[in-house]
Protein backbone atom coordinates (compact mmCIF):
# COMPACT_ATOMS: atom_id res chain seq x y z
CA UNK A 1 0.00 0.00 0.00
CA UNK A 2 1.01 3.19 -1.25
CA UNK A 3 2.22 6.26 1.41
CA UNK A 4 -0.66 8.58 -0.23
CA UNK A 5 -3.12 5.30 0.45
CA UNK A 6 -2.21 5.00 3.72
CA UNK A 7 -2.60 8.73 4.41
CA UNK A 8 -6.27 8.45 2.81
CA UNK A 9 -6.68 5.32 5.05
CA UNK A 10 -5.81 7.23 8.23
CA UNK A 11 -8.21 9.80 7.55
CA UNK A 12 -11.19 7.49 6.83
CA UNK A 13 -10.90 5.54 9.63
CA UNK A 14 -10.93 8.73 12.24
CA UNK A 15 -14.20 9.83 10.26
CA UNK A 16 -15.42 5.89 10.60
CA UNK A 17 -13.84 5.47 14.06
CA UNK A 18 -13.96 8.82 15.62
CA UNK A 19 -10.96 10.40 17.70
CA UNK A 20 -10.94 10.05 21.14
CA UNK A 21 -7.80 11.70 23.61
CA UNK A 22 -8.82 9.91 26.14
CA UNK A 23 -9.37 6.29 27.17
CA UNK A 24 -13.72 5.41 27.09
CA UNK A 25 -15.59 2.33 26.80
CA UNK A 26 -15.77 0.87 23.28
CA UNK A 27 -19.38 -0.69 21.88
CA UNK A 28 -18.33 -3.97 24.43
CA UNK A 29 -17.11 -2.24 27.20
CA UNK A 30 -13.37 -2.80 26.69
CA UNK A 31 -11.07 0.30 26.92
CA UNK A 32 -10.16 1.97 23.79
CA UNK A 33 -8.60 5.56 22.84
CA UNK A 34 -7.54 7.23 20.19
CA UNK A 35 -8.73 6.43 16.60
CA UNK A 36 -10.15 2.94 17.57
CA UNK A 37 -7.25 1.54 19.40
CA UNK A 38 -8.29 -1.17 21.49
CA UNK A 39 -6.17 -1.15 24.79
CA UNK A 40 -3.75 -3.57 25.26
CA UNK A 41 -2.22 -5.55 28.38
CA UNK A 42 1.41 -4.44 26.43
CA UNK A 43 0.33 -0.41 26.25
CA UNK A 44 1.45 1.95 29.30
CA UNK A 45 -2.54 2.86 29.65
CA UNK A 46 -3.26 -0.57 30.46
CA UNK A 47 -5.22 -0.24 33.82
CA UNK A 48 -6.13 3.74 32.91
CA UNK A 49 -9.54 4.96 34.12
CA UNK A 50 -11.73 5.76 32.06
CA UNK A 51 -11.87 9.99 31.10
CA UNK A 52 -7.45 9.29 31.45
CA UNK A 53 -5.95 12.05 29.30
CA UNK A 54 -3.95 10.22 25.77
CA UNK A 55 -1.59 12.83 24.07
CA UNK A 56 -1.98 13.25 20.20
CA UNK A 57 1.49 11.80 20.34
CA UNK A 58 0.38 8.64 21.42
CA UNK A 59 -2.64 8.55 19.55
CA UNK A 60 -1.03 8.63 16.08
CA UNK A 61 2.10 5.79 17.71
CA UNK A 62 -0.82 3.70 18.66
CA UNK A 63 -2.56 4.46 15.37
CA UNK A 64 0.60 4.06 13.16
CA UNK A 65 1.09 0.49 14.75
CA UNK A 66 -2.61 -0.82 14.76
CA UNK A 67 -2.15 -0.08 10.37
CA UNK A 68 0.82 -1.78 10.25
CA UNK A 69 -0.94 -5.05 12.20
CA UNK A 70 -3.88 -4.64 9.66
CA UNK A 71 -1.85 -4.32 6.63
CA UNK A 72 -0.03 -7.36 7.40
CA UNK A 73 -3.45 -9.03 7.85
CA UNK A 74 -4.66 -7.94 5.14
CA UNK A 75 -1.71 -9.25 3.06
CA UNK A 76 -1.88 -12.97 5.22
CA UNK A 77 -5.94 -13.04 4.07
CA UNK A 78 -5.31 -11.58 0.39
CA UNK A 79 -1.56 -12.81 -0.75
CA UNK A 80 -2.44 -10.47 -3.78
CA UNK A 81 -3.30 -7.91 -1.70
CA UNK A 82 -0.51 -5.14 -2.52
CA UNK A 83 -1.60 -5.65 -6.87
CA UNK A 84 -5.43 -5.36 -5.71
CA UNK A 85 -6.75 -1.92 -6.82
CA UNK A 86 -6.15 0.87 -4.36
CA UNK A 87 -9.69 1.54 -3.63
CA UNK A 88 -10.34 -2.17 -2.60
CA UNK A 89 -7.02 -2.30 -0.59
CA UNK A 90 -9.13 0.62 1.23
CA UNK A 91 -12.13 -1.04 1.60
CA UNK A 92 -10.58 -4.45 2.89
CA UNK A 93 -8.38 -2.54 5.15
CA UNK A 94 -11.28 -0.48 6.99
CA UNK A 95 -12.96 -3.70 7.41
CA UNK A 96 -10.08 -5.19 8.76
CA UNK A 97 -9.22 -2.06 11.35
CA UNK A 98 -13.26 -2.16 12.08
CA UNK A 99 -13.12 -6.14 12.70
CA UNK A 100 -10.11 -7.83 12.73
CA UNK A 101 -8.77 -10.93 10.70
CA UNK A 102 -10.77 -13.73 12.53
CA UNK A 103 -14.26 -12.28 11.91
CA UNK A 104 -13.07 -11.01 8.25
CA UNK A 105 -11.85 -14.37 7.44
CA UNK A 106 -15.16 -15.37 7.84
CA UNK A 107 -16.42 -13.50 4.91
CA UNK A 108 -15.70 -16.15 1.98
CA UNK A 109 -17.83 -15.01 -0.29
CA UNK A 110 -16.44 -11.21 -0.12
CA UNK A 111 -13.01 -13.02 -0.55
CA UNK A 112 -14.17 -15.25 -3.35
CA UNK A 113 -15.20 -12.01 -5.11
CA UNK A 114 -12.41 -9.90 -4.77
CA UNK A 115 -10.28 -13.48 -5.92
CA UNK A 116 -12.58 -13.34 -8.75
CA UNK A 117 -12.17 -9.42 -9.51
CA UNK A 118 -16.06 -9.79 -9.36
CA UNK A 119 -16.56 -6.44 -7.34
CA UNK A 120 -20.62 -6.69 -7.05
CA UNK A 121 -20.08 -10.26 -5.69
CA UNK A 122 -18.20 -8.99 -3.18
CA UNK A 123 -20.39 -6.18 -2.68
CA UNK A 124 -23.35 -8.52 -2.38
CA UNK A 125 -21.56 -10.65 0.28
CA UNK A 126 -20.61 -7.64 2.30
CA UNK A 127 -24.55 -7.01 2.46
CA UNK A 128 -25.07 -10.09 3.76
CA UNK A 129 -23.63 -10.35 6.85
CA UNK A 130 -24.29 -9.08 10.60
CA UNK A 131 -21.23 -6.33 9.91
CA UNK A 132 -23.22 -4.59 7.66
CA UNK A 133 -26.25 -4.80 10.15
CA UNK A 134 -24.45 -3.16 12.81
CA UNK A 135 -22.62 -0.62 10.75
CA UNK A 136 -24.95 0.30 8.34
CA UNK A 137 -23.45 3.75 7.71
CA UNK A 138 -19.79 2.82 7.09
CA UNK A 139 -20.79 -0.49 5.49
CA UNK A 140 -22.87 1.16 3.05
CA UNK A 141 -20.30 4.10 1.73
CA UNK A 142 -17.98 0.76 1.74
CA UNK A 143 -20.11 -1.89 -0.16
CA UNK A 144 -20.90 1.51 -2.47
CA UNK A 145 -17.57 2.26 -3.00
CA UNK A 146 -17.27 -2.30 -3.90
CA UNK A 147 -19.81 -1.36 -6.55
CA UNK A 148 -18.67 1.87 -8.54
CA UNK A 149 -15.39 -0.57 -9.30
CA UNK A 150 -17.73 -2.79 -11.60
Amino acid sequence: MLIATIDQLREELKIDEGVKYEIYLDHLGLPTFGIGHLVLETDAEHGAAVGTSVSEDRVNECFDQDVEVVLADCRHLYTDFDELPEEVQLIVANMMFNMGLPRLTKFKGMKAGVDARDWNKAADEMVDSKWYRQVTNRANRLVERMRALA
